[in-house]
């Protein structure tokens, strides 16, 4: 799979997630992929400052992206 492709597959994965992120007034955005297996992205709105964020980073957003693409090892949030 090309850089290309592992990036489409992930936006696929973060559009399916957005609808559950916006319903709590939360969103989420792609920042980069590094050397084709480390996802970092950047929670914006309510998700900032929730305190489960982490749990639906881990259980949510990584599972739905390596579902997508599962060369992806790990999803990591910035501020």
């Amino acid at each position: 799979m090309t850089s290309q492709e592992i990036k489409l597959n992930v936006e696929k994965a973060l559009d399916e997630i957005r609808p559950f992120l916006r319903s709590d007034g939360g969103d989420i955005e792609l920042v980069s992929i590094e050397e084709d297996k480390i996802v970092k992205v950047q929670l914006q709105g309510a998700c900032v400052g929730c305190s489960v964020n982490q749990m639906t980073l881990k259980s949510g957003v990584e599972m739905t992206i390596k579902k997508y693409a599962p060369q992806i090892e790990q999803v990591l949030s910035i501020e």
